[in-house]
Order: structure tokens, then C-alpha cells, then sequence
């Protein structure tokens, strides 16, 4: 669970005189408009940036004295920030502007831009864990293998269709484009050798049901969520997912193609140079081995308060 924001530091949990805070706005992304309008609404010296120019300014910022840095935008622009203020004190806030905003829904944070910018104004401060591969942030999830050759293919239908039908075709795809892969696996708990198709890695214990796949489950376990898939067969690999989502992870345990455990770190060997990465969505390379860590409570994020009953 996040640390709350009564174990923070109590200067925490009243918002920074506006003088100290500073919003960013993606300018390519999707809502990029609507993100504009509720930060201007809400008060906010708004600054209109290129992705490219995202991490400079922000450093700019930074240096500057900003104690608490907004942004509006996807994953990839909430991941840049994040790795700019992990372990510095200074609190993030952010305006979701993602397809999924998994990050957002896991941290009490409002979809709606509105309800998001008053919220990074006068939210309370908790902790929120992030991960690392080879140095590189992500917030949600990390894969190899067959979801990286799905949002490639995605990537490449969504330029003449929409999202929703590039995905469903890059699904089917995907699976007659199955290959295996070997894979090493070294944690706290010994060395593991597959031959697999996909290894997943989430922040935090994941759902793999629905209509919560994907999601972090509810009060559960801290740590990496590693997740990986064995065999090639299609058929036998449409039904471990099948079975997965229809059933959870408990259910899909039981298969002897798939195998699952949370831990706090470890190092995935390929036996190649280099490997293409899923990194929450986007794709990325990396030279091999690839390290994996969690920090606990490296952000201090702006949250909406929870709600009378919730624990």
C-alpha cells in the first residue's frame, strides 16, 4: 500500500504556494486541449512542451526551487517526470492522457482533467513505488517477448485504423508469430531457466481477470510481479491467456505453461547483446542482462483523498 500522508513530513500535506509549482503539458498528447483548458482554469503557470523538450525544462524547474512539478500527458511524459523527482522530495502531480491511465486508476487519481487539476492543486501527498530496468523508470509493466512484437504491430495498423481494431489485429497476429525465447532468471530465491514466449513484469501484484485485467490487485503483495509464459504451441498459449483472464492467476498457476511470484528484484539474462522491450506500452531497446529493482515509496504523489469507508 502507498505510505499515507500522515507518515510524510506534515509541510506534505499543504499544498506549495503556487510561486513553487509548476505544470507541464504534453503537446502531442491526445487531450492536449482539454488538459490545457482545466490547467489554465485551475490556475496553473502552464508550460506547452514538445515530448523532446520534456526533460530539460523540467530539470529547469527543478533547479529553479519548483517543489511540486504537474504534467498532463501518457505514460511516457508521467515516466519522464518521475524519473526527474524519484527520492528528491520534491511531490508529483500529474493530469492522465493516456489510453489506459492504469498509473492514474492504481493511485486515486481522477481521469477526469477537471477533477485531475484541482486535485494536483490541493490533493494530499503519499508514497508511490516505481521500477527500474537498466536504469530506465517504468510505473505499471515491463515485457519481453511476444506483447513487444503485438505493439509493434499495433503501432504499425494503428496509422490506418483505430486503436481498437489496430489492437485486435496485432493480437491475432501476435499469435501466429509466436517464438520462443531462453530466458534466465536470477532473485533473492535462486536461478530459474525457461523456454518461453512472454515474460510479463508489473509493479505491484497484477490482476490478470476481467474487467480488471491489468490492473493492481486490490491490498496486494509490493514488489515485481513476474509473469512468464512457456511454449510456443498457439492453441495451448491462447488458452493459458484465456484461462488467466477468464480465472486469474491462481487459476492460470495451475498450468504447467505458466508461472508466476512476486519478488523485490533480480536479473533477466536472454543470452543475446540486446532485446526489445515493452516498457508501459512503449517500446524500447536495452543491452542484456537486464536488472530489475523496485523503490519503495521513491514518489511523493499528489492523490485525491480517500473516500468516507475506504481503509
Amino acid at each position: 500500500m502507498p505510505l499515507p500522508s500522515s507518515d510524510l513530513p506534515s509541510a506534505s500535506r499543504v499544498p506549495p504556494p503556487t510561486s513553487r509549482l509548476k505544470a507541464f503539458l504534453n503537446s502531442k498528447c491526445g487531450n492536449a486541449e482539454k488538459a490545457r483548458e482545466a490547467l489554465t482554469k485551475a490556475g496553473f503557470d502552464l508550460d506547452e512542451v514538445d515530448p523532446k523538450d520534456l526533460e530539460s525544462r523540467i530539470k529547469q524547474a527543478i533547479d529553479a526551487g519548483t517543489k511540486r512539478v504537474v504534467v498532463a500527458g501518457g505514460d511516457g511524459t508521467i515516466a519522464t517526470a518521475a524519473a526527474l523527482v524519484a527520492k528528491t522530495g520534491i511531490e508529483l502531480a500529474i493530469l492522465p492522457g493516456g489510453t489506459l491511465n492504469h498509473f492514474a486508476k492504481d493511485h486515486n487519481i481522477p481521469t477526469d482533467l477537471d477533477e485531475a487539476a484541482r486535485i494536483a492543486s490541493e490533493g494530499i501527498v503519499v508514497g508511490a513505488d516505481i521500477a527500474y530496468v537498466n536504469g530506465c523508470v517504468f510505473l505499471n509493466t515491463s515485457s519481453i517477448g511476444a506483447y513487444v512484437t503485438f505493439v509493434r504491430d499495433r503501432e504499425r495498423f494503428e496509422k490506418h485504423v483505430g486503436y481498437t481494431l489496430a489492437s485486435v489485429g496485432a493480437f491475432f497476429k501476435t499469435l501466429h508469430q509466436i517464438r520462443t525465447f531462453t530466458v534466465t532468471l536470477e532473485n533473492e530465491s535462486g536461478k530459474r531457466s525457461y523456454r518461453a514466449s512472454l515474460v510479463f513484469i508489473g509493479v505491484g501484484e497484477r490482476e490478470l481477470k476481467m474487467p480488471v485485467l491489468g490492473s493492481r490487485v486490490k491490498n496486494g503483495k509490493r514488489g515485481l510481479h513476474v509473469m512468464v509464459i512457456r511454449g510456443r504451441a498457439r492453441a495451448r498459449l491462447f488458452n493459458v491467456g484465456l484461462a488467466a483472464i477468464a480465472k486469474g492467476t491462481k487459476e492460470a498457476g495451475k498450468l504447467p505453461e505458466f508461472n508466476d511470484f512476486v519478488v523485490t528484484g533480480g536479473r533477466i539474462d536472454l543470452n543475446r547483446p540486446g532485446t526489445m522491450l515493452g516498457l508501459d506500452g512503449e517500446l524500447k531497446r536495452l543491452n542484456t542482462p537486464l536488472d530489475y529493482r523496485i523503490e519503495r515509496d521513491a514518489l511523493r504523489l499528489v492523490v485525491a483523498p480517500p473516500e468516507k469507508g475506504d481503509s
